[in-house]
């Protein structure tokens, strides 16, 4: 049983495989949504409020291909070799002392004695493209929210 003072206890698989559960079938809709935004039926109603939206989505969708494909490094490895891979990649001398793993950033922590730590597993890229494109996410969509009130507002007559 792993508790919450454990030093060696990476990633709860139980969380592990609920997000993987949740987050692939999303992933498998918002393509799908996406797909339908290239129809013939949906080319006539486009307006630049929706390309926005549609650019935020896919943003969207982006992050959360590559924050899967973080869960499926992490899901393929077993307790033995993650802690080979901390094993592996410690400083010259360092001795381990503990193991966690974060689910945002999304990491696997390797410990040291003299306090520091260091990730292993998951690639370096993982983190730093999941920012970028969940910020192109949030401005595509603030872009989108703008453009949808600026076109609803009527425009205002001075006289």
């Amino acid at each position: 049983m792993v508790t919450a003072a454990d030093p060696w206890q990476g990633h709860d698989t139980t969380v592990l495989f609920t997000v993987l559960l949740v987050a692939t079938p999303s992933l498998v809709a918002l393509l799908a949504y996406l797909c339908s935004r290239f129809t013939g039926r949906a080319r006539p109603h486009r307006t630049p409020a929706r390309v926005w939206r549609d650019v935020s989505l896919a943003a969207a969708a982006a992050g959360l291909a590559v924050y899967l494909w973080g869960l499926l490094d992490l899901l393929f490895l077993g307790d033995q070799e993650q802690a080979q891979e901390c094993e592996r990649h410690k400083p010259d001398g360092a001795v381990l002392v503990g193991r966690r793993g974060d689910f945002v950033p999304l990491r696997l922590v390797c410990e040291v004695a003299d306090g520091r730590d260091y990730s292993v597993v998951v690639p370096g890229y993982v983190n730093p493209t999941l920012t970028v494109v969940l910020v192109l996410a949030l401005l595509g969509a603030a872009v989108s929210a703008f453009l949808h009130h600026r076109q609803r507002t009527p425009a205002q007559k001075k006289g």
